[in-house]
């Protein structure tokens, strides 16, 4: 388990409230376009990060993390285990606090980095089904 369920609280709850969902596009079929709807029910700034740069849910998307304007909290990442530590590796170096590798995606060289650069980090999880768990209902009870 990469990821205790403390360290999926304090990314749920503590780390802060706008997320890059990295793979996110306008796709209704694809993971990534529900899981981000879930995190905007809960309180969740959910900025798009695809090629694309497609606004989505209301948000404008953006070509890439160092594209992105303003500080991000959390990186979530719906790429391929193959693409996911480059992307991690981007998310320290735009100052993110946590990054979330969705169900299916591992990369443990890239885990190690990051914790060691300081971030909190979640592998092979998804936040949607997390975050209804948390006490309170979720983020919006912290």
């Amino acid at each position: 388990m990469y990821g205790d369920e403390a360290t999926v609280r304090r990314i749920l709850n503590e780390l802060g409230d706008t997320w890059a969902v990295v793979g996110l596009s306008s796709n209704r079929q694809r993971a990534a376009y529900g899981v981000a709807a879930v995190l905007q029910r809960f309180g969740k700034r959910v900025v798009p990060v695809h090629p694309k740069a497609e606004t989505v849910h209301g948000e404008q998307g953006y070509a890439s993390l160092a594209d992105i304007p303003f500080d991000v909290d959390v990186v979530d990442v719906f790429v391929n285990s193959e693409l996911a530590g480059a992307v991690a590796d981007e998310a320290v170096a735009k100052g993110a606090k946590g990054v979330w590798f969705q169900l299916g995606v591992v990369d443990e060289a890239a885990y190690e980095r990051t914790r060691a650069a300081g971030l909190e980090m979640v592998m092979d999880r998804c936040p949607a089904i997390e975050i209804p768990r948390l006490p309170q209902g979720g983020a919006q009870g912290s």
